[in-house]
């Protein structure tokens, strides 16, 4: 059974304020049809690909920051997206900001397959940033303040033959969100990313946040030996830079493909699901060496504190 795909990552450069939804739509369309001719069967886009990243700026009155949330999904701006896929065949993971019926506020990703169905939804867990005002400070970084921590875990869903596991942006830092994915049977880890150069109490040279940006993915293909697909925003967004850096990456570690620029682009690579199989009988045989009920600390604890007791006499 031949068990290979090809893979895109949708790059998109900075979405400005003045875009609307059915422009930023239009430019996903174009990426996914660059896929389709170039042979993919599935597309990663970026997390909040709708909308500037709104999260920067402040708001008073929370309300204000409804209008770049959707209250369903497709709505009427977006069911294009989901038509011009299914007409193509091909499926995609796509991140937006949800508003739910009962009024809650999420940083989303779905997952849709080839014949536009929305198979699988993640609500993202890890947000950054703060949620109060910080005085004297160009840009925030308000996820704490916009969106809830997300209430469904770290899901697993088939698409098309493949098992994807879902997270976003954040997320991909965490080595905790990998392992979960991977013991669920995880073929292929997609996220979504908005990464700017400058974060409020995160101080990095560029070249150094694009270091630990690719460090984060390569560490989480290798150790849990998944293939990791992630798709970011790039170039300047309201005059904010964003890293970019959209890249897949092998269960070897490697770096299989990046992006070159910083704008709308997309990045291919071949996904060989039995590349990973090597590695999973070996060094990360989950089954033969794990030791889980030595890793107890990891959910008794949050943050860091004093060295356990150890009676070694």
């Amino acid at each position: 059974m031949d068990r290979k795909f090809d893979l895109a990552v949708a790059q998109v450069g900075g979405i400005q304020p003045s875009e609307g939804r059915a422009t930023a739509v239009q430019r996903l369309i174009r990426l996914l049809e660059q896929s389709h001719h170039k042979g993919a069967s599935f597309v990663v886009f970026p997390e909040l690909t709708l909308t500037t990243f709104f999260p920067r700026y402040w708001a008073d009155d929370l309300a204000v920051m409804d209008r770049y949330f959707e209250t369903e999904m497709p709505g009427a701006e977006v069911k294009p997206l989901f038509e011009r896929a299914a007409e193509l065949r091909i499926g995609f993971y796509l991140g937006y900001a949800e508003l739910t019926p009962d009024g809650q506020h999420f940083n989303t990703a779905i997952l849709v397959d080839s014949t536009g169905d929305i198979v699988g939804k993640y609500r993202k867990i890890h947000l950054p940033g703060h949620a109060e005002k910080l005085e004297d400070v160009p840009v925030q970084h308000l996820e704490k303040r916009y969106f809830e921590v997300g209430d469904l875990g770290f899901g697993v869903f088939e698409v098309d033959g493949v098992r994807f596991g879902t997270c976003l942006c954040n997320d991909r830092r965490w080595p905790e969100v990998y392992r979960v994915l991977a013991l669920q049977g995880a073929d292929v880890v997609v996220l979504g990313y908005n990464t700017p150069v400058e974060v409020p109490g995160w101080q990095e040279e560029p070249h150094a946040k694009m270091s630990t940006h690719l460090l984060s993915l390569r560490a989480g293909a290798y150790q849990n030996a998944v293939w990791v697909a992630a798709a970011g925003k790039s170039g300047s967004e309201d005059g904010c830079p964003m890293i970019g850096g959209s890249a897949i990456a092998a269960p070897s570690g490697e770096i299989l493909a990046k992006a070159r620029t910083e704008g709308d682009e997309v990045v291919m690579a071949t996904v060989d699901l039995d590349y990973s199989e090597p590695y999973r009988r070996s060094v990360f045989d989950f089954d033969a060496h794990r030791q889980p009920e030595h890793y107890s600390l990891i959910v008794d604890r949050v943050g860091r504190g004093d060295p356990l007791p150890v009676d070694f006499a």
